[in-house]
């Protein structure tokens, strides 16, 4: 029988559009203001502290919704912002700088919605507030890594191959200069780094010497090279962070975008994303004399380092592990001692390397030396900040017996040091150090302006749809407005299930051009249905007619808007993403609720019974 669904398809439809409404609800709750306090520098929140901010706002007649601690971390909610902004004040002038208390945003949704995965969309900085860092790479630190570490090999490749040299050192442009001992060994020498070394650009300068340099591409491709990793070692900070919607993208040769859209908390945010810390593990020369230590008269392999105490130590130059090696890292305390530590797990290669090592060199000292870099307040020719390495053996323990992945680091100052430096190397060590060159802080009352100016435009153009569908199409037009409601539920209940998706005012943009898109398929479907009436086709097969006739051109037409979406989100940034999503999702669902959905409402209308006259 013509226009008649089974009950299967009638069912999939309403269990479709009530989905997606249930999972589009939490967005009406809202979200509460809400004072987020977390402790600086890696220090947390205790219950003690949790008891003075409850003191200090019973004594100023704050009221707050709730108050809890979790993870570190205090978050009090208030009814509303005058509280918020007052509650603040009067937290942080309590607490001082050893906290951070900064104005944040908190999802009022119901537990019952929230237990099965409900949860508001994710807005964006434009719409939400929060703080945007342009960070710039610290390229001549990048290269000066990897020229030390071209030295430390050509020292291992020339002493392999009996090659002697009487000096490795630095040339122009992050180039090495290697001087031999013998002259005849010169073609021995350029063959063999020609053959281990194919990057590089090999000339002779003098009777007994080398000259090794990047090309202009391979240094080019060092660059990106560091750019690439840094982006995602500050994806794994982010995370880290709590941030799940974030931008982060690379802006230029050596600048860095990062947005946090709902985070005041700039300055744990800085601390985290900005810092350089990394960790050496090396082994100690004991063959070293207190007497020659103090007098700093050490082996070329060996250099010197302070630690703690600010005493000398001698370390070999030749790391035996880097950051690098590092899976996981998670802050504890010593069950003997109940001090400090952080319990570090290995990948296999760097497991592997420390079992032969500690196998190789049972009951010799091994160092922990911690690697960081800071402002030292000074600029160069170009103006940027020169940063300054900072080195610092931690501790230094004797080899007791072979181990591989899994060990502890100790000799830590604090808990709250062992988990930011666990944080640091979880989500691993920069390769180039970076610092940010720009700050911005977005406040929540712009966004809040954002999200009225879009919703206002949104349901202006939803109105002006439904009123042209009502008058136009009648009781076709009813269907089709229904049809456009539904499409808004779903599209908004699939961005707040989708974890990546983000809501930004080029994304309402989206939404509101497939409304329009979702319209011409109805258009297209009733305008074809008046035409098969005016052919003289009865009127159930027109509406037959006209559903089937118009798919194909729907179709068609929706394909090649969501292949533009697919191209802009493939090869734009940020915002145009944001549009993209949203414009590809309303298009896909606008197929479902403007052909499967008004079908089944014109069905359940006409489909089955005898219909004199049709209302279009």
């Amino acid at each position: 029988m013509l226009n008649r669904f089974p009950l299967w398809k009638n069912l999939m439809v309403i269990l479709v559009v009530a989905i997606g409404a249930l999972y589009a609800l939490p967005n009406i709750y809202g979200e509460d203001p809400a004072v987020q306090i977390s402790g600086t520098r890696g220090q947390q929140a205790t219950e003690a502290t949790l008891a003075d901010v409850q003191t200090l706002l019973t004594n100023n007649q704050i009221q707050p919704k709730s108050i809890l601690l979790d993870q570190g971390s205090i978050l009090a909610r208030f009814k509303d912002t005058n509280d918020q902004l007052l509650a603040k004040d009067k937290i942080a002038e309590k607490l001082g700088n050893n906290f951070s208390t900064a104005l944040n945003l908190a999802p009022s949704t119901p537990e019952w919605l929230s237990s099965i995965g409900g949860s508001p969309m994710k807005w964006g900085l434009d719409l939400r507030g929060g703080v945007r860092f342009l960070m710039e790479v610290d390229m001549n630190t990048a290269l000066g890594k990897r020229q030390e570490q071209l030295q430390d090999s050509l020292r291992t490749e020339l002493r392999k191959e009996k090659i002697q040299y009487t000096g490795i050192k630095n040339g122009e442009n992050f180039g090495t200069v290697v001087s031999l001992t013998k002259p005849e060994q010169l073609f021995e020498a350029q063959q063999l780094l020609r053959r281990l070394h194919p990057d590089l650009t090999i000339n002779q300068t003098g009777d007994n010497s080398l000259s090794l340099g990047l090309s202009e591409t391979a240094l080019n491709q060092s660059r990106d090279s560091a750019i690439e990793q840094n982006l995602g070692i500050l994806r794994k900070r982010v995370e880290e962070l709590g941030v799940a919607e974030a931008v982060i993208q690379r802006q230029g040769a050596e600048r860095i975008v990062v947005e946090l859209p709902g985070i005041q908390d700039t300055a744990r945010a800085k601390e985290l994303l900005g810092a350089t810390a990394t960790l050496e593990f090396r082994m100690v020369n004991d063959n070293v004399t207190p007497e020659a230590l103090a007098r700093g008269i050490v082996p070329s392999d060996t250099e010197i380092k302070m630690n703690r105490q600010g005493q000398p130590v001698a370390l070999y130059r030749k790391a035996v592990l880097g950051g690098e090696h590092i899976n996981d890292a998670t802050s504890g305390l010593d069950h003997n001692t109940a001090s400090p530590q952080v319990n570090v797990n290995l990948d296999s290669e760097g497991g592997e390397i420390m079992s032969n090592t500690t196998r190789l060199n049972l009951k010799k000292p091994m160092a922990t030396l911690y690697v960081e870099y800071k402002d030292s307040g000074k600029k160069d020719a170009d103006g940027k900040v020169v940063l300054e390495k900072h080195e610092e053996v931690i501790n230094v323990a004797t080899i007791q017996g072979r181990f591989g992945s899994q060990f502890q680091i100790t000799g830590i100052d604090s808990p709250a040091e062992a988990q930011n430096l666990a944080v640091l190397l979880r989500s691993g060590a920069l390769t180039a150090p970076i610092q940010i060159v720009e700050e911005r802080t977005v406040g929540p009352s712009l966004g809040a302006k954002n999200v009225e100016q879009g919703l206002t435009a949104g349901l202006w153009g939803l109105a002006i749809v439904i009123l042209f569908c009502l008058v136009y199409y009648k009781v076709f037009g009813v269907v089709a407005s229904i049809a456009l409601t539904a499409n808004m539920v779903l599209v908004v209940g699939l961005m707040s299930l989708l974890p990546g998706a983000t809501l930004t005012m080029p994304g309402i943009a989206g939404i509101i051009l497939s409304v329009g898109m979702s319209v011409d398929a109805n258009v297209l479907i009733f305008e074809r249905i008046k035409e098969e009436l005016r052919n003289g086709r009865p009127i159930q097969q027109a509406i037959h007619e006209g559903y089937n006739g118009a798919w194909t051109s729907i179709f068609d037409a929706n394909l090649t808007t969501i292949l533009t979406s697919i191209v802009l989100y493939a090869v734009g940034t940020g915002p145009v993403k944001g549009f993209a999503i949203t414009l590809s999702l309303g298009v896909a669902v606008s197929m479902f609720t403007a052909i499967t959905g008004t079908r089944m409402l014109v069905n359940l209308l006409y489909g089955g019974k005898r219909v004199e006259k049709l209302s279009i």
